[in-house]
């Protein structure tokens, strides 16, 4: 119960690495606000929380939109009072190599990825830094770190999320407040279910550990970060990647 009356918010929370981020909170004492564009699957993720015990709200919201972002931070304090941990994990892909990338799918993706933090978290240290207290964790990926073909627009939101997580920790030190990213490798979720066994196979040959990551192993990673222990670390990248980029 290391983050018992710990209130967090958790973006993209309904489901996938989201989702285990938040249940892995709930199971360490915290009461989360379940975020995401998805209403009904945000609220059976809710539903879970409960029977953990916990409180919880769940709350639809587009990241990149300003008002909707407000509204849910309103929400969150009214249901709270404190809000003392905010995962950034909302995000999505538009792969396209360069040449063939629609200008709305480059915007897209960069107001998802890297605005939707930036709009969150400028709403919620503002409570933060009344409370001289607070944990970000920032989710980034080692696309960010790394590059990849056909992914620009993922690449430049999670790497800017990279330079912006550094910068938020620094602005925020003072007060209390840490902020770290953490940049998964190949994790097993339903998007990387679509693949095919042969592309699994040669994606674990580039990966030192010889395996995809699970949903957990992120999770676990967040709970690190946002508890107690990691207390004098902010500014980080963490990569849960198996040894991909070292």
């Amino acid at each position: 119960m290391q983050l018992k009356d710990k209130n967090a918010i958790v973006t993209g929370s309904a489901q996938g690495i989201g989702k285990s981020i938040a249940l892995a909170l709930a199971k360490a004492g915290a009461n989360i606000v379940v975020s995401d564009v998805n209403l009904e699957e945000a609220e059976k993720t809710a539903r879970e929380i409960e029977a953990l015990g916990r409180k919880t709200i769940a709350v639809k919201c587009n990241v990149a939109d300003a008002a909707e972002v407000t509204e849910l931070v309103k929400k969150a304090q009214e249901t709270f009072t404190t809000l003392d941990i905010l995962v950034n994990n909302a995000g999505v892909t538009r792969d396209n190599l360069m040449m063939r990338m629609e200008e709305k799918d480059w915007d897209l993706v960069l107001d998802v990825n890297l605005k939707g933090a930036f709009l969150l978290t400028k709403a919620v240290t503002r409570i933060m830094m009344k409370q001289r207290y607070g944990r970000i964790v920032n989710m980034s990926s080692v696309i960010g770190v790394m590059g990849n073909a056909g992914q620009s627009n993922y690449a430049a939101s999670k790497g800017g999320l990279i330079a912006f997580t550094k910068s938020t920790a620094k602005e925020f030190a003072s007060r209390n407040i840490t902020c770290n990213a953490i940049a998964p490798g190949f994790i097993e979720t339903a998007m990387t279910a679509k693949l095919t066994d042969e592309v699994k196979e040669n994606y674990k040959k580039g990966i030192p550990l010889g395996r995809m990551g699970s949903v957990d192993d992120v999770a676990n990673a967040v709970l690190f970060l946002v508890s107690e222990q990691a207390s004098y670390i902010t500014g980080q990248v963490l990569h849960v990647d198996g040894g991909l980029v070292m």
